[in-house]
């Protein structure tokens, strides 16, 4: 059995939702921003689908997602369909100068993981490591805001 851990982290931008949207939804991308994600791949074939890499202190983990909705400027929303479970949503609200990215992931503890960590001791790991993650991709944003000005 495992349990089910979810957090939410959220970071306001100062660039334009277009700019922001278009960095989130390369999902490919998000090694650049996301500590623990190793790669993500997107199938030429099969654009819903992602195969993802994550690595943290010698863990490593593999899973497949699988895309449930996208409203474009708006929200990507997705569920494992293989390996480690999780699911979660990425958000975007438009503040007209700057975005808001809201981010939201659930994810299971694996037994063998949760009997060797404490679950709140990993949580606020999780929770830390996704706050500066999005600090990073603001950080991310804001270079690509600025390359686009000159």
């Amino acid at each position: 059995m495992a349990d089910w851990l979810e957090h939410s982290v959220q970071v306001e931008v100062d660039a334009p939702i277009e700019l922001v949207w278009s960095l989130w939804s390369d999902l490919e991308q998000m090694p650049r921003w996301m500590k623990w994600i190793d790669s993500v791949k997107v199938p030429e074939d099969n654009p819903e689908i992602s195969i993802w890499k994550l690595n943290t202190g010698g863990l490593e983990f593999t899973w497949k997602s699988r895309i449930l909705k996208v409203v474009p400027k708006q929200i990507i929303q997705w569920e494992s369909v293989d390996g480690l479970p999780n699911r979660g949503a990425v958000r975007f609200y438009d503040r007209h100068s700057s975005s808001i990215v809201k981010l939201t992931i659930a994810y299971a503890i694996p037994g063998i993981i949760g009997k060797i960590m404490d679950n709140l001791f990993l949580g606020r790991a999780v929770e830390s490591t996704l706050k500066n993650d999005m600090e990073k991709f603001r950080e991310y944003a804001l270079q690509a805001k600025s390359n686009v000005s000159q």
